[in-house]
């Protein structure tokens, strides 16, 4: 019996290891990255099941989501405008990639670099950049909108916000 005890621990324990890796494999995978979009078109995604490559979050909604797409049919994807413009500083096909944006004026994808952005927008990850397909009061374009997210003037920092939320 005390031979058998051992075995049998472990037995059950190799079982219930097996179970939770069989269960976790079934479970829906989140999709952070697309390939194949050689149109480099915005892509339909299934809400909740797509996640921001930059913070990790779930994106729950279009509204300031902004897909990303590079030469090679790569797509990213992401919950802010913000997370997109943290991730973007670090790549090296700036230049060549593909940007869309969800506007919150027309409601649909346009191109980012023509896109105007409000800078006190209630966003997912606090960093206040909403896209706009019309110009606006107080509207930047894509270079100022990305420059004031690598100086950290965004809504994420207390200064900025007390300023930008009292004018």
């Amino acid at each position: 019996m005390k031979k058998v005890l051992p075995v049998l621990t472990v037995f059950i324990l190799i079982i219930i290891i097996v179970s939770i890796f069989l269960s976790m494999s079934s479970q829906k995978k989140m999709v952070t990255i697309q390939e194949g979009n050689h149109e480099h078109k915005p892509l339909d995604i299934t809400l909740n099941h797509y996640q921001d490559t930059q913070c990790g979050m779930t994106i729950e909604t279009l509204v300031h989501s902004v897909q990303a797409v590079a030469p090679d049919g790569k797509t990213w994807f992401f919950d802010d405008v913000g997370c997109f413009a943290l991730w973007y500083k670090n790549i090296k096909f700036q230049k060549k990639a593909t940007i869309w944006v969800y506007t919150n004026d027309t409601n649909r994808y346009i191109d980012g670099r023509k896109a105007w952005y409000n800078k006190i927008d209630k966003t997912p990850m606090g960093y206040g950049f909403g896209a706009y397909e019309k110009e606006g009061i107080n509207m930047i374009p894509f270079d100022e909108m990305l420059l004031k997210m690598y100086r950290g003037e965004n809504l994420t920092n207390p200064l900025i916000r007390k300023k930008l939320l009292s004018e």
